[in-house]
């Protein structure tokens, strides 16, 4: 794509109406919320009337109050600058507060007003649908202190293990208050939900944040799968749980997603002169005729594991291009590369030879899957690079892109994908005893990291 270098588009904040409060820090400055002599603390650019409202008073000061007023107004579309339109600078400036505003939410609580409550069942499991239901029942019940309104998926509504029509024979004040969603209701009114809670294994997890491709609600996952490096919460105690989150407010991390954008080859107005052919490298990083716009985007991700291309069904290896800002790293031949998160490090990442990774380092793990080569040794870059895959234009066959191993594409030659540090991590909450201190113990009881027979010692 033709250089634009001088007219990089300026870092607004297009979250300013958001409902989220931890999107909305983001896209501000942080002013710590313990600090009484500073007054209000909210994003110093949100203007007095706008959504958000933090109430400090008579509470502790580790704990602040967030109160969403505008809910109509705050469900706006809004004008998304992509991280791969940012300058290098932006980006870092981007990827360095969203690291200093995850120290904060760490060590405080959010207390929440929820008032719209977003389940998300895992598929394929008979017993999953029965806990929905007991949720469910119980968050619509006239017992609680508010009137929660939930969303469930909507293929739940005809499930007779849900069984709908009886709970609300059960329970006839939730008539209004049990609703039902689905993905384009999702990618359309994100900002509708206050709170996220997810029932099934670390594949649910992905799966929620598949479905939020901007702003993530705050997400609560009890364990009902097979992993747990993402779902923290115990469901024999969900009900006290979920009133401790409440009412006491919860503690958020925020893990960081890339954003991914697949990137088309477009025709030339002109055939290159002397019969060249086009090279990926010299479209990209080289230098172009002024206005020659090589490339256009098709589609962009947000993914929380990893973005993997490979040779699909093809029987030849993957030729691929890999690039960091504008250098050339290296051609690759091999079966394919996996572009992976840290929260991602435990997944494909971790089959295909990468290293282990904590999630609260900000870093891109590239890691080749069957390369060519003998010396091709998985790394670690910063997440302030802005990476980028792409099949030549001589490649043999074309490639396929997944991501977070959904929505497979294929990408011919000339095509390329974008990874970049997203501007909407994963909001994650902790629980309050560990606050996401036990990663160490989360691999060795699922993986028996370093399992071994303790060495004998010397008589």
């Amino acid at each position: 794509m033709a250089k634009n270098s001088d007219k990089r588009p300026a870092l607004d904040h297009p979250d300013e109406k958001t409902a989220c409060f931890v999107h909305s820090l983001i896209a501000g400055e942080w002013i710590d919320p313990t600090n009484k002599s500073k007054g209000v603390p909210r994003p110093p650019q949100l203007p007095q009337d706008d959504a958000i409202v933090v109430d400090d008073g008579s509470i502790d000061d580790d704990t602040i109050t967030v109160t969403d007023l505008n809910d109509q107004h705050s469900q706006q579309s809004q004008k998304i600058v992509e991280s791969r339109h940012l300058t290098k600078r932006q980006l870092s400036d981007m990827a360095w507060n969203v690291r200093k505003l995850s120290k904060k939410l760490d060590s405080i609580k959010l207390k929440l007003s929820v008032k719209n409550v977003f389940l998300v069942t895992k598929k394929g499991d008979d017993y999953v649908i029965g806990v929905t239901r007991k949720v469910t029942e119980w968050l619509l019940s006239n017992d609680r202190d508010s009137q929660y309104v939930v969303y469930v998926e909507k293929r739940l509504e005809s499930e007779p293990e849900f069984d709908a029509p009886q709970l609300l024979k059960n329970e006839p004040s939730a008539g209004g208050r049990l609703k039902y969603w689905d993905t384009e209701m999702v990618h359309e009114k994100a900002h509708l939900f206050d709170f996220v809670i997810t029932l099934g294994g670390d594949g649910t997890v992905l799966y929620t944040s598949w479905l939020f491709q901007h702003v993530v609600p705050p997400v609560l996952s009890f364990s009902l799968g097979s992993l747990g490096f993402l779902t923290k919460f115990d469901f024999n105690n969900y009900q006290n749980t979920l009133v401790d989150s409440f009412k006491e407010g919860v503690a958020v991390s925020l893990r960081l997603r890339f954003e991914c954008t697949i990137m088309r080859s477009n025709p030339l107005p002109q055939p290159p002169p002397n019969g060249a052919k086009r090279d990926l490298v010299e479209e990209l990083i080289g230098e172009e005729a002024e206005d020659t716009l090589t490339h256009k985007p098709d589609k962009v991700f947000q993914i929380l594991n990893d973005v993997v291309l490979d040779r699909g069904p093809n029987p030849t290896m993957s030729s691929i291009e890999l690039f960091g800002d504008d250098e050339h790293f290296t051609t690759l031949l091999a079966d394919g590369v996996c572009i992976a998160t840290p929260t991602g490090s435990t997944a494909y990442n971790l089959a295909a030879g990468g290293s282990l990774c904590h999630p609260d380092n900000p870093v891109i793990l590239v890691t080749a899957i069957c390369a060519h080569t003998l010396s091709f040794r998985p790394i670690i870059l910063p997440d302030t690079i802005v990476l980028r895959m792409g099949v030549p234009y001589d490649a043999r066959a074309s490639s396929w892109a997944s991501f977070d191993g959904r929505e497979r594409v294929e990408l011919q030659p000339g095509d390329y994908v974008t990874v970049s540090a997203s501007r909407f991590p994963f909001a994650n909450v902790l629980p309050k005893d560990r606050c996401g201190k036990d990663w160490v113990h989360s691999i060795s009881k699922t993986l028996n990291w370093n399992s071994r027979q303790r060495q004998k010692s010397l008589k």
